[in-house]
């Protein structure tokens, strides 16, 4: 072997090792980064040169820095993140529906109910105590007052949901654009020969974020371009990204794309969740409470017309409750100013007060859906607490998992600076090596110069 080819060698050995403790480094530097992952160095020998008939090794070279990667689990962490992100942002707006209801308490609407029936059980054994038909209005102006609470509630809820769709819909867009622009910059640098495994480490994070709002199918063509679909509609290539908005179409929310406006099939993510609860979960159980409140209305009022009033003479035809519209109940505002308009005497007497227990009656009646209030009530609210809990459950579920797959993941794609410090030593001898193998050359070389 020449002198020549010595140092050759080692240069090629010392700039080789110098880019391996370059790429540990970089590992290093990056340990605490939960979006990166390891590179690994996979070193090769040089070509071969013929001398004098024997093929001489040429030293050492590096064939590429590859991102630790496992495909499988990658995969399996953005579809549990959608699972996840779909009944966690579930179970929190349906804790929110519950927050409303405030079941059971002392102030809720079972309890308020059976309060205003009682107040009508009371009245009927003093028919022209004014204390006591006093007390049936306040009863009915308090449960007036909690079903229009909950009713203003389940609007605002709505309004923040929308709000709150917007916003996440403009951080969907913002997030395709930016891996649009991760696309065109890892073909660029494939193009010119390079890895950016550094850029495809950001997408794969902007990608996992996407995965949290939406169902998404993502797939990778020859030039590594990641092509996204959201709900089934393109959504971005490295060419080309998609605009969504987010529009209210009779009620429901539709997610659309561009100005084709189609329609995205969004099951999973959080903006699956908040459509959902926007134009499914609110409306039933605000139209369950509407239907609860009609019944109730109906009953009383059929009842309290045939009665007579304790004017003079007595007056009958009179409703108890004026109207039921948007979430608004209202006594009549003759009674709420005159109690002796409550009409519950049947044959006209003042003393007479069976009307008032037939409406106090109304407790054990089966007048909605073929049973009573009470349990028609508790059906609802038992309901929504089993979806709330279901959300929640499913919630606990997904997010074990995750942490199972992300322990994985970090086992195989994170940095261990244990390892990494033990590659360190390992470069540096070889680079340290590599210098002395200089060195002796140098003294070869030293040593014929000193022999001429």
């Amino acid at each position: 072997m020449s002198i020549g080819r010595i140092f050759d060698i080692s240069r090629r050995s010392l700039a080789t090792y110098q880019r391996a403790l370059d790429v540990t480094s970089h590992n290093i530097a990056n340990a605490d980064n939960t979006n990166y992952s390891r590179q690994i160095v996979s070193f090769s020998a040089e070509k071969p040169n013929a001398s004098n008939g024997t093929l001489l090794g040429f030293g050492v070279t590096m064939d590429d820095v590859q991102r630790a990667k496992n495909n499988l689990v990658e995969n399996q962490i953005r579809a549990n993140n959608t699972y996840y992100s779909t009944n966690d942002e579930k179970s929190q707006l349906l804790t929110q529906i519950e927050g409303l209801f405030g079941e059971p308490s002392d102030t809720g609407v079972s309890n308020l109910t059976t309060s205003f029936l009682n107040s009508w059980q009371e009245l009927a054994v003093t028919p022209n105590s004014m204390s006591l038909r006093y007390n049936v209005i306040r009863s009915a102006n308090q449960l007036s007052s909690k079903i229009q609470s909950i009713s203003q509630g389940l609007d605002t809820l709505k309004t923040d949901i929308l709000d709150e769709t917007k916003a996440k819909v403009d951080l969907l867009n913002t997030t395709l654009t930016n891996i649009q622009s991760l696309n065109a910059q890892i073909f660029e640098q494939k193009n010119l020969g390079y890895t950016p495994n550094d850029l495809m480490d950001k997408r794969d994070a902007a990608i996992n974020d996407l995965s949290k709002m939406a169902n998404i199918s993502v797939s990778y063509d020859a030039s590594n371009t990641a092509n996204i679909s959201v709900g089934g509609v393109f959504a971005v290539d490295k060419s080309n990204v998609n605009t969504f908005s987010m529009k209210v179409i009779d009620g429901e929310m539709t997610l659309v794309s561009g100005s084709q406006e189609l329609k995205a099939q969004l099951n999973g993510g959080t903006l699956s969740s908040m459509m959902d609860v926007y134009s499914n979960s609110i409306p039933e159980y605000q139209t369950k409470l509407d239907d609860y409140v009609n019944a109730l209305v109906t009953s009383v009022n059929n009842l309290h017309t045939k009665g007579s009033t304790l004017d003079t003479p007595p007056q009958t035809g009179i409703k108890f409750f004026d109207d039921y519209k948007s979430g608004k109940l209202q006594v009549n505002s003759q009674i709420i100013n005159n109690p002796n308009k409550i009409a519950i005497s049947a044959d006209g007497t003042s003393g007479n007060g069976t009307i008032a227990q037939s409406i106090a009656d109304l407790s054990s009646a089966n007048i909605l859906n073929g049973t009573t209030l009470s349990n028609n009530y508790s059906n609802m609210i038992s309901q929504l607490g089993t979806e709330t809990l279901t959300a929640q459950q499913n919630a606990d579920s997904g997010n074990l998992i995750l942490q199972q797959l992300d322990q994985q993941k970090a086992s195989y794609s994170g940095v261990s600076v244990d390892e990494e410090m033990t590659n360190v030593i390992k470069f540096q001898r070889s680079y340290d090596a590599s210098a002395k193998l200089i060195k002796v050359a140098d003294d070869m070389l030293q040593t014929l110069l000193n022999m001429v």
